[in-house]
């Protein structure tokens, strides 16, 4: 599939649940949701995010949920709360949650790099976007 096949998508992340949205989100990037679907070919379309410090977890996952990262160094794990990330970088929240929702393989590297998310309405898109 060619570079001129591939549609542009809007989806607004207000009041939606976050692992509902990165499936809907990893599904078109990877292209599950075309007719000629291929495991083995980059057939998935990009896609804009839009709101991302809104999005909602359910239960207690905003005190609960921690996201980990690790230096290299002996002690050098750092952990940050739903709370904290989200307040501090939302896109990175639904980076995260589509990243590893997509299969571990060298398209999903290419899918990622298809997937634009910003923390408000505002973006700089202009190319020609399908709500969803």
């Amino acid at each position: 599939m060619t570079q001129n096949n591939k549609k542009w998508y809007i989806i607004d992340a207000k009041d939606k649940i976050l692992g509902r949205l990165s499936t809907q989100i990893a599904s078109i990037l990877y292209g599950k949701n075309k007719v000629d679907f291929t495991p083995n070919k980059d057939n998935g379309d990009y896609v804009v995010v839009i709101n991302a410090k809104q999005v909602k977890v359910t239960g207690n996952k905003v005190e609960d949920k921690k996201y980990y990262r690790h230096s290299g160094y002996p002690g050098g794990l750092k952990t940050a709360s739903y709370r904290e990330v989200i307040e501090k970088n939302p896109e990175k929240i639904i980076t995260h949650a589509v990243k590893g929702m997509l299969p571990k393989n060298k398209i999903s590297i290419l899918a990622l790099k298809r997937l634009r998310v910003f923390s408000d309405e505002k973006h700089n898109i202009t190319k020609e976007l399908t709500i969803i």
